[in-house]
Formats: structure tokens, sequence, C-alpha cells
């Protein structure tokens, strides 16, 4: 390949990646000041949703979909479609969309397959379907672009925040599997080599006081035998190391699919302050046989009740504090994080 065409790709990209800044930034943002964020997971449309009353109370400013949002598990798009419909029509998330702005990101439910990666047969036509569901503009990048990955700016100057949602389903490899339980893949990718350019970029060029990360599945936790970013263990590094040297302000990593929640904290010499990650899952339904989990870096309790995870910004006294809430609104678990 000649160097006028490698440089030709290489400014394509960069423009392709300007533009989806600018967009982003002109279309998420309702609020110039966030005051609260929300965020869930783990949602069925025909179970009970207790939920939307207490979140709405809370009034944020915007809310996370952090991943299975319907469980479609299906290759009928009309089926999955019907669901996201059904969930759309639900009058109390309703109320919460004509007062926050709401983004958000797939798992595998929503996706299309449980566990499921870059070989289910669906994902193009399920990523517009989600897309719909959020309410995508047609003329959004996010249409063409091949996975739902996309990054939000909200809020100005020493106020603002950038949400950061990764895809960790279009590109994904196949999970490896050794007796019945999950084995590393050493060189499988979790995002996708496209993808892995655009967060490097998306990393290195923010200006946002706070950046938030989101992914579907576990970052940071390594020990259960479930869905994990350990099951591909040089990814996670990838990731963990980019964050740090990326040296995007004040990371803080939400996931989702567990059924539980928990908070796991991360200090090695990469995040001397700490890398937080905020697990909340369990909308509609929770990990019905509870048992008590290994997670070396759990901070608190595991939380197995239905809940929502709830962000409020303290930026007169530099803090943030996480929270994650249950159906009357207690506080199962609160964690004040510092805005350095």
């Amino acid at each position: 390949m000649s160097k006028y065409k490698l440089l030709s790709g290489f400014f394509l990209l960069l423009t392709i990646s300007a533009f989806q800044n600018t967009w982003a930034q002109n279309h998420s943002s309702k609020k110039a000041f966030v005051q609260s964020i929300a965020f869930g997971s783990c949602n069925k449309h025909d179970l009970s949703q207790q939920l939307w009353n207490p979140i709405n109370t809370d009034k944020p400013d915007v809310w996370i979909w952090l991943g299975d949002i319907v469980y479609g598990d299906t290759h009928d798009m009309d089926l999955l479609q019907e669901k996201y419909k059904l969930q759309n029509e639900v009058p109390e998330y309703q109320k919460l969309k004509a007062n926050s702005t709401v983004i958000g990101i797939w798992d595998d439910h929503d996706y299309g397959i449980n566990d499921g990666g870059k070989y289910y047969s669906k994902k193009e036509a399920s990523q517009q379907l989600l897309l719909d569901f959020l309410d995508e503009p047609k003329e959004s990048p996010r249409r063409n672009q091949e996975g739902a990955y996309s990054s939000h700016s909200f809020g100005t100057g020493d106020n603002s925040v950038k949400i950061i949602l990764l895809d960790a389903r279009y590109h994904r490899d196949t999970l490896k599997k050794e007796n019945g339980k999950y084995i590393p893949n050493m060189e499988g990718t979790v995002l996708g080599e496209a993808q892995w350019q655009w967060l490097e970029n998306e990393l290195k060029t923010s200006n946002a006081r706070i950046t938030i990360i989101a992914s579907g599945i576990q970052v940071i936790p390594t020990e259960h035998p479930f869905e994990k970013w350990e099951n591909f263990p040089q990814e996670r590094e990838r990731l963990l190391n980019l964050i740090a040297s990326s040296k995007a302000k004040n990371p803080v990593l939400l996931s989702g699919d567990r059924h539980i929640a928990e908070i796991s904290l991360l200090k090695d010499f990469r995040f001397p302050y700490g890398l937080y990650e905020i697990t909340s899952s369990g909308m509609t339904h929770t990990w019905s046989n509870y048992r008590e989990e290994y997670n070396p870096y759990r901070v608190g309790n595991l939380i197995a009740s239905l809940h929502y995870g709830n962000l409020n910004f303290d930026w007169e006294n530099e803090k943030m504090t996480f929270y994650i809430k249950g159906e009357n609104g207690q506080v199962y678990l609160e964690q004040v994080i510092p805005i350095h």
C-alpha cells in the first residue's frame, strides 16, 4: 500500500472520529449541567418493573442502559422488535424518557443470543432495533458502523462528563470452554480493532473532568466462573493499560450482566487513586440461587435484591457518590469517590 493511501486512510479515520464526537456532543446533552446519572441492566419486559418509580423520584439527568434491556434471545427480529416495543410502552419508562436523556448499550440477551459474540447471524439487524429503541436518529453515524459502541458528552468545563459505551458483543471472539467451564482465550478480541482505535481516540482526546466507561460484562473481577473480561486476559490488560496511559481524568467503570450488584476497586501502579467499577444488574430479577462469591476487589457487600445504580455529583466539594438503591429507594451500597 502506498504512503498516500496510508495517510488518506489515517486522515479519513480522524475526520470520521471528529464528526462522531461533534455529533454525539450535540445530540446527547439536553442539559449543560449534570447533577445525577442513573443506570441499570437485566430487565425483562414481561416482569413487574418496580424500579422506575424510585428512579423517576431521583430525577436523573441521564439514564444509562447497561445491557439486557429486554430478553430477546432469538433469531426472529420481529419478536425482538415486539419486545422492545412493549418495554418502550411501559408508562413509568415513558415518564423517564420525557425527563431524562436515555443512552445505552446491549449485552447478550438484547443482542439476541445468550453469551453471544461475533458469529451471531442477526447482529446487523439487531443493532438497528437497539438503536430504534434508543431513538437514535437515522442520520447518526452509529447507524452505519459495525457495532453499537458510542460516546456521549454532558456538561462543560470543570463540570463535564464523558460516557463511553463499549460493545463487547459485535466483534467478540468465541469463548473457550473446558469441562463446561470458561478457560482463558489468549488470542481472541473483545472489541475488535476498529473499536479499539476508536476507544483510544475517545480517551486520549477527551477534555472531560470525569470519564465513565460502561461495559455489559464486568472488567475488574477475575475469579467468578461467568462471562467477564478476564476470559480474554490480554484484552482486559489492554483496556486497563489504555485507560491508564490515556490520562483520561477520573475514570470509573460501569457494568451489568451478573444479576447482582457490587463495587470493585483495582489499585496498582497504574491507578494510584484506584479504579472503581460499579456493577448494577437486577432490575426485574436477581441471582435466585444466591451464594457468597469470592471477589478480591470487592468493596462492601454483594447485593442480590432488585436494584439500580445512581450517581450524584457534588461539583462544589469535588466528589461523586455512587449508590445502589432498591425498589423503595433504600440504599444498599454507597461509595464516595473524590474528583481529582
